[in-house]
């Protein structure tokens, strides 16, 4: 019989299947499989590198090494306390938040200190990223810049520089061209963090992945994508807002409770204050508006909480809330009910 050359695969959860399905077996999700070209297996036999292995023990194995520094005190914070040499860091967020911003921000401030910069961009062109470079600043030394589409390319670029720091913006939209997919498929996504996974474990840079994210809010492509990777990073905050939040949903090198809050600038994102970030400036008391401690991480942030109470126009009052979830506020609706003896089963809220 001859060879299965295609299988599909589900973007959702990485499962892979012989035929096209409507529905993926596996996470139940509608219209997620992907056609997903099969590559030869090596003969039996192939030559393969020497395996490097070391002895791990007390006083023996190879030394820890020191963390890199971006020159950001909050993006080093949910970092751990900066980027770690042979790791592999997925960067995702909404477009327009500040990804590219916030990551060649850090490029100035790693070239300033000496360190081998390469940019990798697949989005936009050279003089795209250097007026964007003028306008924050410019940097103070130079750092390499790769504007292609290609992973070959890229794999070239990096073998021959050998960069300390390794930035890839973005991982949907290089492309294998031994892959018959397009960019962005699932298939060529995993192939391109695999590539660049496997020059970071090698020649020892730190490696920064840029990530979509879906309408839903999660990163696009396979699960396998964020199990590949050694930490997921998540920027968010409103585009016509200033302030910015970085927190770690997976960190093998550091803690996920931290919080880095940034604010969007002319001359692009600064450090946010913690005091005042997320509360008003002082005045005088208001109905309805609260000032709350909580603690992030190693750090306590103040955090405004507001709440408006009308009557209730219809026989089941409306709930609505943005930043609480939903079924925590009904909770907080009962025990104030409960306990409290307030009547807001005829308000909105």
């Amino acid at each position: 019989m001859p060879r299965l050359s295609v299988r599909f695969v589900c973007s959702e959860c990485g499962a892979a299947q012989a035929k096209w399905m409507g529905r993926c077996p596996e996470c139940g999700r509608w219209h997620t499989l992907e056609e997903e070209a099969l590559r030869e297996a090596p003969p039996p036999g192939a030559a393969s590198a020497e395996p490097r292995v070391v002895r791990l023990g007390a006083g023996e194995g190879p030394a820890a090494e020191e963390r890199l520094p971006t020159g950001s005190a909050e993006f080093d914070r949910v970092l751990g306390g900066g980027l770690v040499p042979g790791s592999l860091v997925l960067l995702g967020g909404d477009p327009g938040i500040g990804k590219s911003t916030l990551l060649l921000q850090a490029c100035f401030s790693l070239s300033a200190r000496g360190l081998r910069v390469l940019y990798a961009s697949g989005e936009e062109s050279a003089p795209q990223i250097a007026l964007r470079a003028r306008r924050l600043g410019g940097p103070k030394e130079p750092f390499d810049l790769l504007c292609d589409t290609s992973l070959e390319a890229l794999v070239a670029a990096a073998e021959r520089l050998k960069p300390a720091v390794l930035v890839v913006d973005s991982v949907q939209t290089f492309a294998a061209a031994d892959l018959g997919s397009t960019a962005g498929s699932v298939s060529q996504v995993r192939e391109v963090a695999s590539r660049v996974m496997s020059l970071a474990k090698r020649g020892g840079a730190a490696a920064v992945l840029v990530g979509h994210v879906t309408k839903e809010g999660t990163l696009a492509g396979p699960r396998v994508l964020e199990h590949l990777v050694d930490t997921v990073l998540t920027f968010e905050g409103e585009r016509h807002r200033a302030l910015r939040m970085l927190r770690a949903a997976k960190n093998r090198f550091g803690g996920t409770q931290e919080l880095g809050l940034f604010e969007m600038a002319g001359d692009g994102l600064r450090s946010a204050d913690p005091a005042g970030g997320l509360a008003s400036p002082a005045a005088p008391p208001r109905e309805g508006v609260a000032v709350v401690a909580s603690l992030e991480g190693s750090r306590p942030l103040l955090i405004e909480v507001q709440a408006l109470l009308t009557p209730s126009h219809y026989g089941t009052p409306q709930r609505a809330s943005t930043g609480v979830d939903p079924y925590r506020l009904s909770v907080l609706y009962a025990v104030l009910e409960k306990r409290a003896g307030l009547a807001l089963y005829g308000h909105d809220s």
